[in-house]
């Protein structure tokens, strides 16, 4: 473990004393250790804006979009193709207000709820329970349910789980049965409230502590033979006491999983445009998206002072770039563009991720569909798929793959005086015995020579696919849906075993050695 952290730190941590000498990446493929769990590649699904209802969900009226029960099928054909391994629902926010049962039986006969967090809109609760679930099993993912802990009771989430995963005879699943459901979905992934030092109830970490406690333990019995994976609500960015105070309080019988939530912001007060922006405002970008290496670093050790034997897994369950919404949409829809600054942040982040595969065993995009980060907008019947979506394509190679080690030192990207690591890679072996190496250059104008060095294997040829563009500022758009996409990466020489590559300016390289 020791030998990781060395490495790991070496990667990120040294800079070169010239951008244009070539960079030696020693990849350690004698050493793997530790699977890159797929659920990394989660995704995020929030009732907010228009990624439930105008994004995923379109009705089972609606006659111009085709659509499976309400759910679009472009877009679960889109995501099936990420193999998205798990969705997060109802929030986010809206999760510690959703109450259920206002979301099953007949449609017509369900209550109304005002979203009061996000853009203060009426729904009409005709995507709940059943729809969520039933799409998951069209997605090919598992759910992973947020309950309700801030205006919620414990009977209600105990009334959740066995509504949803219940086999036998109880009110709760005779109830299911009755509302059109023989077979339990059998959720595993459960989490117990969400941001509750903000919204989830403003609490504080010992409150929270003996809140969580009690939800967990009534959750799932004396000792959890259902397998129910429990995930507290964890810290925001550096809010390092919360999880010290967690760790320390909760016995570790009772949690499985916790939260980590940071987004990539440059000021929530002055966002920037999503896609108006300067290099200014993607250096401070990208200075907040790498925050997330030393984020996980440090919680991975306070998790690792209690839990020696990495037993309750770090899990990254909201993560992204948040700027200002696109003009004249509703502040409270967080609709945004997505352009090549994302691919930086998606590509910067997954790394990250699949370096600290130790600790980290899921994480979750927010959000999917029309809302903040997203991998797919839509408008009415057209649907693009957006630079993110095509980084967390290229990455999937590396989902269950085993864990191989970089060592380098890296090179800075400098702006105004300041400097940040240019250059980000992670490394996987997967069943097949193929190696795959994703590589990042953040540098807005430089481009930078590496050397990809192995233990053991003789390189002989190898299969690249890149994502880049002409700007930073280049996206996809409905009149223009490709603009941004990936292609065949030829930029590379074999020598001596070893593969010589180039990374232009802001780009992301996955390659497949041979």
């Amino acid at each position: 473990m020791k030998t990781h952290t060395i490495l790991f730190t070496a990667a990120f941590g040294l800079s070169a004393l010239c951008s244009e000498a070539q960079q030696k990446v020693t990849i350690h493929d004698k050493e793997g250790e530790y699977t890159i769990s797929k659920h990394i590649y989660g995704h995020f699904a929030e009732h907010l804006g228009r990624c439930i209802y105008d994004g995923f969900y379109v009705g089972e009226e609606n006659k111009t979009i085709p659509n499976t029960a309400g759910v679009r099928n472009d877009i679960v054909e889109a995501l099936k193709a990420l193999k998205v391994p798990n969705l997060r629902w109802p929030g986010g926010c809206f999760a510690d207000t959703y109450h259920w049962k206002d979301g099953i039986g007949p449609k017509e006969d369900r209550p109304t709820i005002v979203n009061q967090w996000w853009g203060g809109v009426t729904e009409d609760n005709s995507f709940g329970t059943h729809d969520f679930l039933n799409m998951c099993e069209l997605l090919e993912t598992e759910p992973y349910l947020s309950g309700n802990v801030g205006s919620g009771t414990v009977q209600e989430l105990i009334d959740w789980v066995q509504y949803t995963n219940h086999e036998g005879r109880s009110p709760m699943a005779d109830l299911r049965k009755e509302n059109g459901r023989a077979e339990p979905w059998n959720v595993k992934y459960w989490g117990i409230g969400n941001e509750a030092w903000g919204c989830g109830g403003n609490m504080t970490a010992e409150y929270y502590s003996d809140e969580y406690r009690k939800y967990a333990t009534f959750l799932s019995g004396w000792s959890n033979d259902s397998g129910i994976f429990r995930i507290a609500s964890g810290a925001s960015s550096s809010d390092y006491e919360w999880t010290e105070v967690l760790m320390k309080n909760i016995k570790h019988s009772l949690i499985e999983g916790m939260a980590l939530h940071h987004y990539a912001v440059i000021d929530w007060n002055a966002k920037s445009s999503a896609s108006d922006f300067t290099e200014k405002h993607y250096f401070e970008s990208m200075e907040s998206a790498l925050e997330m290496e030393e984020l996980v670093t440090k919680h991975s050790a306070i998790m690792d002072k209690y839990d020696p034997d990495n037993k309750i897994a770090l899990v990254v369950d909201e993560w992204g770039g948040w700027y200002d919404v696109e003009p004249g949409t509703n502040p409270g829809f967080l609709y945004q563009q997505n352009t090549m600054r994302d691919v930086m942040i998606a590509g910067t982040t997954l790394n990250t991720f699949n370096n600290h595969a130790r600790r980290v065993k899921m994480a979750n995009l927010a959000q999917t569909v029309n809302v903040l980060q997203a991998v797919i907008l839509t408008d009415e019947e057209k649907m693009i798929l957006t630079p993110t979506y095509h980084v967390m394509k290229m990455y999937n190679v590396h989902q269950d793959a085993t864990l191989l080690p970089v060592e380098f030192d890296n090179v800075d990207y400098t702006f105004n005086g300041k400097s940040l690591p240019a250059l980000s890679v992670s490394a996987s072996r997967n069943k097949e015995g193929v190696v795959h190496v994703s590589l990042v250059n953040i540098d807005a104008s430089e481009s930078h020579k590496l050397s990809l060095q192995f233990d053991d294997v003789n390189v002989r040829g190898a299969e690249g696919t890149i994502l880049t563009s002409k700007k930073l500022q280049d996206h996809n758009t409905f009149e223009n849906p490709a603009k941004v996409a990936p292609k065949e990466f030829k930029d590379f020489s074999v020598k001596k075993g070893n593969l010589e590559v180039e990374l232009p300016p802001f780009s992301v390289v996955v390659i497949a050695l041979k």
